[in-house]
Order: C-alpha cells, then structure tokens, then sequence
C-alpha cells in the first residue's frame, strides 16, 4: 500500500501510518529499529532498494530524507513538507517513510524526523552519499546510536578517511571498512592454523580505495609490522601478502569473485570472497549496534602514519604513511582479531 501526503505534518503522518497498518490488517508489526536514510532523489531509489533487501534480515522502519533544492528566494522562505508512505509489500519487511523537505525546513530536518522513530528502539542514520565531516555533531546523526557512511563514494576517499578519525565518536562505521570483513577473517583464520611470525605485508588494490588503505591500516596496528600499500588494476582489493620465515601467505583475488589462498606447507586452496552489494554490507552493519573498537583503532592508526609521511621528506622516508609503508611502533607481532563482537 502506498499513500501520498502534501504539504503534511509528523503527526499525521503517524497517524496515517496506524491507519494503513489496521487497513492492511497488521496493526502491529516487530520491526527492531529504525533506519534514517540522509540522501537526494538521485540516490535516493538505489538507497532505499538497499534498505529494503537489509529489512528482510532487520524489519525496520525506514525514515528516508529528501533534502530539496530550492531555487527561488520565495520558495526559500515556503517551508512544506511532502511524505510518501509505504506498507505491507512495497516496504519490505517493516513500513516506509519518504520525506521531501522544502524551504526553511530542510535546515530543521530533525524536528521531523523525531516523531516519527519507533519508541524504545535503536536507531541508525545512513549516508549513501555526502556525509558530514561530523557525524556525531550533525542534528540527524545525534539521533542514532550508530551512524553508517560510505567513504568509497567520495571524491577523495583517502583525505576523507583523515576527517573520519578526526571526528570520530563511538558510533561511527564505514562500509569500505564492511567490505573488508571477509578478508579480515580468511587472514585471520590462516595465521590460526600456522604459528608464524609475519615480518611485514603487502595490501594490492584499486588507487584511492578507501577499503585497501583501512586493510593496510588494521594489518599495520594489529601485526605491528611494515605495510606496503601497492596498486592494482582492481576490482577493489585484489590480494594481500604476509611475509614471514617460513614463506608468503598470499590471499589473491584478481576476478573479484574467487580468490586462492596459498601457505607455506600447504596446497593452494580456492575460497568464495566475491564482492558484496550495498544490500549485504548494510545489513552485515545493522547486526551490530555497540561501538567499533577495532575500526576506531585502525582508521586513527593509519591517519597518523598518513599525517607524519606528509609532515617532510625525510620523515615520510623514515616514517612511511598507509599508502607506502605504515611502521607500527615495536611490539610483538601479534595475530588480528577479524570478527566483530556481536550485539548484547
């Protein structure tokens, strides 16, 4: 069921939304959160499509926010409201909320939006595109408990990476940093099965991908060793190499689909890490709703390694950043802890 409001309020938008729900012949529906969607109407369609496949996984109320561009300094002034509601089986598994702000409200989006949270569950707020530099600072994004980005759709996802950590606040993930979940626990689970001592590492992949330096990053603070940031042709991250005594463990995957893992001792072996869609990193994010120690830890890692190979020559030669080689200070070599800690 779709319904169109104009010119409309956040109360009767609830109010239609009870309504819907009792028309539909579901007026209670367990939805576990609420996920606000920050974007325009060009990405809007793809944004919410996504959202839709994650509610299957996590039924959700979906708030998504249309910010309009005004054109006119009367149609400034004209604050209006437009929402597009969705229940039942055009909303996945939860309902839909499409709000179109115009004039003065698109400054005042958070007076929206806050009616219309599901009382007493979390929140997340997600950027597709265009995300603050402070997530936590922004009026939407102090409302939830976490706050989704993707630096990959930046125009400078290196430098973006750098305003993350400055403004990081517990809460705050990446999809770039999702995209590497797979390769985190395959790395992980290889250095298990041998008792090696890596000596230094080599992450391969596309230029300015911010997916390859927070790998490079969480290897260099995790392993305490030399990471060399070499480039590929792609797609994305293409292969991973530990050095160690004994040999190389290489993770190669140059299809973007099946990748080969070799280790000393050991025939090579073919392992599923194909490319995931915005639908499955979404998802995969909403699992968990506690902060992420690890990818605080390695995104401020690799900024500061970044910060101090840019600082002169001589010290960048001395002190590699992330996308040439990022020096860890000395410590014992020590193996990466890949999997999240689930939700409490």
């Amino acid at each position: 069921m779709k319904i169109d409001l104009t010119e409309t309020t956040s109360s009767k938008i609830n109010a239609a939304l009870v309504q819907a729900r009792r028309d539909i012949g579901t007026p209670a529906i367990g939805m576990v959160l609420t996920l606000v969607i920050v974007t325009d109407e060009e990405n809007a369609y793809d944004a919410l499509k996504s959202a839709n496949d994650a509610s299957h996984e996590h039924p959700s109320r979906i708030v998504v926010v249309v910010k309009r561009v005004s054109r006119s300094p009367r149609s400034r002034r004209d604050a209006r409201l437009d929402a597009e509601l969705r229940v039942g089986a055009d909303a996945g598994s939860g309902e839909t909320v499409v709000l179109r702000l115009h004039g003065e409200l698109v400054d005042h989006a958070q007076s929206v939006v806050l009616p219309l949270l599901l009382p007493d569950a979390p929140v997340v707020v997600w950027w597709p595109e265009g995300a603050p530099a402070d997530l936590a600072g922004d009026p939407l994004g102090a409302l939830g408990q976490r706050r989704i980005t993707d630096t990959y759709s930046s125009e400078k996802p290196v430098a973006t990476l750098g305003e993350r950590a400055a403004a990081y606040a517990p809460g705050d993930t990446d999809l770039s940093w999702t995209r590497i979940t797979p390769w985190r626990s395959m790395l992980a689970a290889a250095l298990d099965q041998q008792s090696l001592s890596v000596t230094s590492a080599t992450v391969e992949g596309e230029d300015e991908n911010p997916s390859c330096e927070l790998l490079a990053m969480w290897l260099a603070d995790r392993l305490g060793v030399p990471v060399h940031r070499a480039l590929s042709g792609g797609p994305g991250l293409t292969a991973v190499r530990l050095e160690t005594k004994d040999g190389s463990i290489v993770l190669n995957r140059a299809d973007g689909g099946l990748a080969t893992l070799c280790m000393p001792g050991q025939p090579d072996r073919a392992v599923a890490l194909k490319r995931r869609d915005t639908a499955e990193l979404l998802a995969e994010e909403l699992r968990r709703l506690d902060p992420d120690n690890t990818y605080e830890a390695s995104l401020k890692f690799g900024v500061a390694r970044l910060e101090a190979s840019a600082a002169s020559p001589a010290e960048a030669e001395a002190e590699p950043g992330a996308t040439a080689e990022a020096k860890a200070p000395a410590k014992p070599a020590a193996k990466p802890a890949a999997k999240k800690t689930p939700a409490k």
